[in-house]
């Protein structure tokens, strides 16, 4: 089974302002003498990190319901580069003089909080979850970076990067509806339930902080506004739809 060119999904990022460009071309150094800028940066590192080290417990842990061994070395080595980004972020936030531990507490309530809601009950639907729940994460992040200072993103954009979870969840769903098509109205379900809880943990995080949501909607790089916030959800919700799509699920 070939997977499709849009398995990914991924949102168009906006194209940037003059301010969004000026920081943009800035490194760590020069852009962290703002020092909103920088505790925006700390945030978004942050959550990235706690974000990273929860995949990686959650993908292990689901590698316990994968039906054979094959499916379980899959996700155990998905696993293991989770954790290899989390590693790179933990670096990151020790070099800038960040004490790791602190930059990700305010993140623990709000995605422990998601996992819970949304623990799978089987294996497909842990796939669905790995897909399209990291996946509308990663849009997140991806809008954000365009605000950041070179150095920043390019370490966000390298631990975004798919590790093979669009082609391997697209192919092993896309066999489990074809074998027996009752399936997919039980994840088109589960995966509409996903994108609600992803967009409000999203929301809520940006409420929650300061320096972030100032980076969103105006005044680190000053181009954001509440109407741009409410085009980048749009965008995200747009690229859910092809990920639904991909994966033979109706949005």
């Amino acid at each position: 089974m070939t997977t499709p060119d849009n398995a990914t999904g991924q949102t168009d990022a906006p194209a940037p302002d003059a301010a969004t460009q000026k920081v943009a071309a800035q490194t760590w150094e020069q852009a962290s003498a703002d020092p909103q800028y920088r505790a925006a940066v700390v945030d978004l590192l942050g959550a990235l990190a706690y974000g990273e080290l929860s995949a990686f417990e959650r993908l292990a842990e689901d590698a316990k319901l994968a039906p054979t061994l094959a499916d379980k070395g899959e996700l155990a080595k998905m696993a293991s580069a989770e954790f290899g980004h989390f590693d790179r972020l933990r670096a990151r936030l020790a070099e800038i003089d960040v004490d790791p531990e602190e930059a990700m507490a305010p993140f623990v309530a709000a995605l422990d909080g998601f996992h819970r809601q949304t623990a799978p009950s089987d294996w497909l639907e842990g796939l669905v979850k790995a897909y399209v729940g990291d996946s509308i994460a990663a849009d997140f992040y991806r809008e954000v970076a365009v605000r950041l200072d070179s150095d920043t993103r390019e370490l966000v954009l390298a631990v975004l990067d798919d590790l093979g979870h669009a082609e391997f969840a697209v192919e092993k769903v896309r066999a489990a509806i074809e074998a027996d098509p009752r399936v997919g109205g039980r994840l088109a379900l589960w995966a509409r339930r996903l994108m609600g809880e992803a967009l409000s943990q999203s929301q809520r995080v940006v409420a929650e902080r300061d320096a972030l949501s100032t980076m969103l909607v105006g005044g680190v790089a000053d181009g954001f506004d509440l109407a741009e916030v409410g085009r980048m959800f749009s965008r995200i919700t747009e690229a859910h739809t092809k990920r639904m799509a991909a994966l033979g699920l109706a949005a």
